[in-house]
C-alpha cells in the first residue's frame, strides 16, 4: 500500500502548480460565463433587438464551439494541449475586443461567436492533467479531484463575474463594462504561456482535414436550418429540409471516420457502453446548463407589473441570483469526487442529473417570487456543478489512452450542440405569442417550455446513466485505500 501511495503523492505535488495556473484559466472562463448574463437585456436594448433574439448570441457561440472543440482537442492530443490552449486564448481575447466598440448586431454576433473558443479550455486542461497522471495509480481519482478544483475555480469566477457585471452595468456605460473581460483574457494568455508546461508524449499523427470539413458542413447546415426555423417559423418546409440535410450530412462524416486511420473523432467511442451514455448525457445536460442561461436572465429582468410575470429585478439583483446558483455549482463540483468515492461515480452522476431535473420542474409551480427562484436555482446548481466536473473526468477515465483529449472534448462538443439546439428552440418558444407580452419581453408560455424541456431532458439523462452505464464505470481498478494519501 505504501509503495503504491508514494508515487501518487509525489506526482500530485508536481501537478499542484499546473493545476493552480490552470485554475486561473478556469477562473477567467467563469468570469466570461457569468459576467454578461445580468446585462443581456441591456445588450439587447443597445443592439435594438428583442429579448428572444438574445438566444442568437448563445446559439451561434455554442455552435462555433461545437466545431472548434473536436478539432482543438484532437490537435491537443497530436501536438500538445498547452499549444492549443494558447491559440484558443488568443482568439478569445481578440474577439472580446470587438464587443465594446460596435452597435451593429451582425458584428457583435460575430465577435460573440468567436469568443466561444474559450469552451475548449476545460477539456484541454483535463486532458493535460490526465496525461501527466497517466503513470500514477489512482489516476481517475486524481483527475476527478483536479477536475472538481478547476470547476470550483470556474464557478468562483462566474460568481465574481456575475456580481461585477451586475454592479457595473448599473453604474457605467455599456462599452466600458464590455471592455473589462478583455483585460482578464489577455492576462490569462500570459499565465498559460509562462506558467504551464506542455503535456508529455503528444501522440503525433496526421490531422483529419476531410473529417473537419465534413462535420463542419453538417453542423453549419443543421444550425442554418434551426436559424431559418426561428426566422420563418416551424411551418416553413425549407427550414426543416435544411435542418434534415445537416443531420443527413453526418452519414458521410461517420463513414469517413470509420475508414480513416487517424480520425478526427473515433466514432467507435459512441458505441462504448461507458462513453456512449456519457456523451448522450452531456448533450442533454447542455440543454439546461447552456440553453437556459439567457431565458432565466431575461425572465428575472421582466417587469411583472407590466407583463404579469417575471421578477422585475435590476442588473445587480439578477447577478445575485446567478451568484447563489454558482455557489451551489461549486458545492456540487467539490462534493462530486467525495461522493463518487463512496457510492461509485455512476450513481453520483445519476443523482446529479435528477437534481437538475427536479430543480427545473419546480419552476412550474414556484416562479412568482425571488425566494422561490433562488430555491430552484440552488437545487439545479448543485446537480449542474457535479455534472460539469464529472462528465469530462468520466470520459477521460473511460477513453483509450491516445484519445483522452478527444473524449473530454467530445463531452463539451456534444454539450454545446445540445445547448445550441435548445437555444434555438427556446428562442422560437419565447417568440410565440410574444405580442401578448409586449414589444420586447418573451412570452410566459415560452418560459414554461424552457422549464419543462430542461427538467425532462435532465431526468432522461439520469435514466441513461442508470440503465446503460456499467456499474463500475469511471472507477479506478485498485482499492481506494491505495490512493487515500492523495487527500
Amino acid at each position: 500500500m505504501t509503495r503504491s501511495a508514494a508515487p501518487a503523492r509525489v506526482t500530485l505535488g508536481a501537478l499542484a502548480g499546473v493545476v493552480g495556473f490552470l485554475a486561473f484559466v478556469e477562473f477567467t472562463s467563469g468570469v466570461l460565463q457569468g459576467y454578461y448574463t445580468p446585462m443581456l437585456t441591456d445588450i439587447a436594448r443597445h443592439l435594438g433587438i428583442h429579448d428572444a433574439d438574445v438566444n442568437w448570441l448563445e446559439g451561434t457561440q455554442l455552435m462555433l464551439s461545437a466545431l472548434v472543440v473536436p478539432a482543438f482537442a484532437k490537435l491537443g492530443d497530436m501536438i500538445g494541449h498547452k499549444r492549443m490552449l494558447l491559440i484558443s486564448t488568443a482568439v478569445t481575447a481578440a474577439a472580446s475586443l470587438v464587443l465594446p466598440f460596435t452597435d451593429s448586431f451582425a458584428i457583435f454576433l460575430a465577435g460573440w461567436a468567436l469568443m466561444g473558443f474559450y469552451v475548449v479550455w476545460l477539456p484541454l486542461e483535463i486532458a493535460l492533467i490526465f496525461s501527466r497522471a497517466r503513470r500514477m495509480s489512482g489516476r481517475s481519482t486524481i483527475t476527478a479531484r483536479a477536475s472538481g478544483m478547476l470547476v470550483a475555480a470556474l464557478e468562483s469566477g462566474a460568481i465574481i463575474g456575475a456580481l461585477a457585471g451586475g454592479a457595473l452595468i448599473d453604474a457605467l456605460p455599456l462599452w466600458m463594462v464590455l471592455l473589462v473581460p478583455s483585460v482578464m483574457i489577455i492576462v490569462c494568455f500570459f499565465v498559460v504561456l509562462f506558467g504551464v508546461n506542455e503535456s508529455p508524449e503528444p501522440t503525433g499523427g496526421t490531422f483529419d482535414t476531410v473529417g473537419v470539413i465534413l462535420v463542419s458542413l453538417a453542423l453549419i447546415a443543421f444550425t442554418g436550418g434551426l436559424s431559418l426555423l426561428r426566422l420563418n417559423g416551424p411551418s416553413d418546409p425549407l427550414s426543416w429540409l435544411v435542418t434534415l440535410l445537416g443531420i443527413a450530412l453526418l452519414v458521410p462524416f461517420v463513414v469517413w471516420e470509420l475508414r480513416c486511420a487517424d480520425p478526427l473523432i473515433d466514432v467507435r467511442m459512441f458505441r462504448s457502453p461507458a462513453l456512449g451514455p456519457v456523451f448522450l448525457t452531456a448533450g442533454l445536460f447542455g440543454v439546461s446548463v447552456l440553453g437556459a442561461q439567457a431565458p432565466l436572465s431575461t425572465f428575472a429582468r421582466t417587469d411583472p407589473g407590466v407583463y404579469g410575470y417575471g421578477l422585475g429585478t435590476t442588473g445587480f439583483a439578477t447577478s445575485l441570483i446567478i451568484g447563489v446558483y454558482l455557489i451551489a455549482m461549486i458545492t456540487g463540483a467539490l462534493a462530486y469526487p467525495q461522493l463518487a468515492r463512496r457510492i461509485t461515480p455512476r450513481l453520483t452522476l445519476v443523482i446529479a442529473a435528477v437534481l437538475v431535473g427536479v430543480g427545473f420542474l419546480l419552476f412550474l409551480p414556484l416562479h412568482a417570487s425571488y425566494a422561490q427562484v433562488l430555491g430552484n436555482m440552488v437545487i439545479v446548481g448543485i446537480g449542474s456543478g457535479a455534472l460539469v466536473a464529472a462528465l469530462p473526468a468520466a470520459a477521460a477515465s473511460a477513453a483509450p489512452a491516445t484519445q483522452t483529449g478527444v473524449a473530454t472534448g467530445l463531452t463539451n462538443s456534444v454539450k454545446t450542440v445540445g445547448g445550441a439546439i435548445a437555444s434555438c428552440v427556446f428562442g422560437i418558444a419565447l417568440l410565440s405569442h410574444a405580442a401578448d407580452a409586449g414589444a420586447t419581453a418573451g412570452s410566459f408560455a415560452g418560459y414554461v417550455t424552457v422549464w419543462v424541456v430542461c427538467g425532462v431532458t435532465a431526468l432522461v439523462s439520469a435514466a441513461l446513466l442508470l440503465l446503460f452505464v456499467p456499474k463500475q464505470a469511471f472507477s479506478d481498478p485498485q482499492p481506494a485505500a491505495a490512493v487515500e494519501p492523495v487527500a
